[in-house]
């Protein structure tokens, strides 16, 4: 079995906090059929297909839409079927029954089967952190019949149903097993899913378009649609995933009515397009909030040596990097020094105090490192918001005694180098406020001695981390979430640049349009 090595995924009832619920908002009641087509930009371009072999965020929406899970989050948090009919668990805890509900079918038209669900699971668990804690209490996982699993357990998993709905890339979609087993070791040859879309590879031309077209056999459940849970009854015939050269052209094409919905809009456009009366603009708060990291190379480079890494810690102001990215006021945190999120049940400042701008300081303290001029490859993604915090922050290094090196790129590239131990040295990036609320979601804390880009690695916090897991109640998890933080400073998986909202917007012409931090197209009409 695999080490316990707790991982990145949402906050949910017993990960965020006991009983604590998400505040998405509720989605609307499902309508009459209807048709067309939807013109969307998303974040980025979906440069891997593939949900299981990666976090990234543009590749967890995509997967949302072509492939399903066995349980899904609502809402207000909950964890709730979605493939499945139902499960039992015995009294002790260590065998849990799973019936998949009737009429499932995968997009190349076979039944989805026990089976697939077994070899899916197999193959997303190796690769999720959560999902490793998930084989260190497992026994068996075997099919019992063509639509009942059953897992067997070593001892107890209360987590069960948090794993197997959490919204965090890798997320554990459902794929056919001959599919699993074509790939091996390597990414799926085919994206074939059963959920309610289709993806079609003969359309696809990478740098340009992708489309989804409405999966006509899929089966959805008779309730409500509720954030990623529910009836996903999709009301079009087809969702045209465009990518554009930067972001104000997307934001251009949105005014003129060329696109209906655009992500990420640029900042500076807010003003005009608020005065459109036929855009909409959808700025959330709290949970639907973004946190920026600079994630650095602990594997080899400058930053391999803590001390070096700690010297960054001096050389970012939150504010500083939100006012040049030029984030107006209402959209922005101007400090939080809260790795799981600020204005969230875990937030904590423990270890924050060594997080002030002192280039002087660090100029200082560099020098007393073994640091000897050695080039830090910062990767920049070209034209988005986080080059601008790596500009911002290059800056200082250099004010401080480093030598800078930014490489610019596309986030297909960046994905790539990432994935190698050597040649980078620090990104920047930034993720949604679901996938930090928690030393469990975080991406660079949760997969703490995990094979994870970064290679970041605490056994301490790996302690911590299964003591969180296990805690009994929220007031123990405030406790365990402020030790796993102040270690965290100390180690410096990442350094934090700001805590802020992305408006996306998205044409009136559009109906039953769910406002969220993720984009989902299964209940919208036109």
């Amino acid at each position: 079995m695999h080490p316990i090595r707790p991982s990145a995924g949402p906050g949910r009832r017993q990960i965020l906090a006991a009983g604590a619920a998400l505040p998405f908002l509720a989605a609307p009641r499902l309508a009459r059929a209807a048709g067309g087509t939807v013109t969307a930009v998303l974040e980025s371009e979906v440069v891997i297909l593939d949900p299981h072999v990666t976090t990234a965020a543009i590749t967890r929406s995509f997967g949302y839409h072509v492939f399903d899970t066995l349980f899904a989050m609502d809402g207000q948090g909950r964890i709730r079927p979605q493939m499945l009919e139902g499960h039992t668990v015995s009294a002790d805890q260590l065998t849990w029954d799973f019936a998949l509900r009737p009429g499932l079918t995968f997009h190349d038209g076979a039944p989805v089967t026990a089976a697939d669900c077994v070899a899916s699971l197999n193959r997303w668990a190796a690769r999720d952190s959560l999902g490793r804690m998930l084989l260190a209490s497992l026994d068996k996982l075997e099919a019992v019949d063509a639509t009942r699993f059953r897992m067997n357990l070593k001892k107890p998993f209360p987590l069960m149903l948090d794993v197997l709905g959490k919204p965090n890339a890798p997320v554990p979609f459902i794929m056919p097993a001959r599919v699993v087993q074509a790939a091996g070791e390597q990414r799926i040859k085919e994206i074939i899913g059963s959920g309610p879309f289709r993806f079609r590879p003969d359309q696809f031309r990478p740098g340009d378009r992708m489309l989804l077209e409405r999966f006509s056999a899929y089966s959805p459940r008779a309730e409500e649609p509720d954030f990623l849970a529910g009836g996903k009854a999709v009301r079009i015939e087809q969702l045209l995933l465009k990518t554009m050269p930067d972001d104000a052209t997307g934001a251009s094409a949105l005014t003129a009515g060329e696109i209906d919905y655009m992500q990420y809009l640029p900042f500076d456009h807010l003003a005009p397009l608020g005065r459109n009366r036929q855009v909409k603009l959808i700025g959330l708060g709290g949970i639907h909030m973004f946190q920026g990291n600079f994630r650095l190379n602990h594997a080899s480079g400058p930053f391999a040596d803590p001390a070096v890494r700690r010297v960054l810690w001096k050389l970012v102001d939150q504010a500083q990097i939100l006012q040049a990215i030029g984030i107006p006021e209402q959209y922005r945190l101007d400090s939080c020094p809260s790795f799981w999120m600020c204005g969230t049940p875990l937030e904590t400042a423990a270890g924050g105090e060594v997080a002030r701008l002192d280039i002087a300081g660090a100029r200082a303290e560099l020098a007393r490192t073994g640091y000897k001029g050695e080039p830090v490859v910062m990767l920049e993604v070209q034209g988005s918001i986080s080059q601008t915090a790596g500009q911002v922050l290059a800056q200082n290094m250099k004010q401080a005694g480093f030598t800078v090196d930014e490489q610019v790129m596309d986030w297909g590239t960046v994905l790539a180098r990432r994935a190698r131990k050597e040649g980078w040295s620090l990104f920047p990036v930034y993720s949604n406020g679901v996938d930090n609320v928690s030393p469990l979601t975080h991406f660079y804390v949760a997969n703490n001695c995990a094979d994870y880009p970064g290679w970041s690695c605490d056994t301490g916090i790996t302690g911590l981390l299964e003591q969180f897991a296990a805690a009994p109640d929220l007031a123990a998890r405030k406790v365990l979430a402020e030790k796993i933080q102040a270690a965290s400073y100390a180690l410096t998986p990442s350094v934090m640049w700001g805590q802020f909202a992305r408006p996306a917007g998205y044409r009136a012409r559009l109906k039953n349009f769910v406002e969220s931090s993720f984009p989902m197209f299964w209940q919208v009409e036109v």
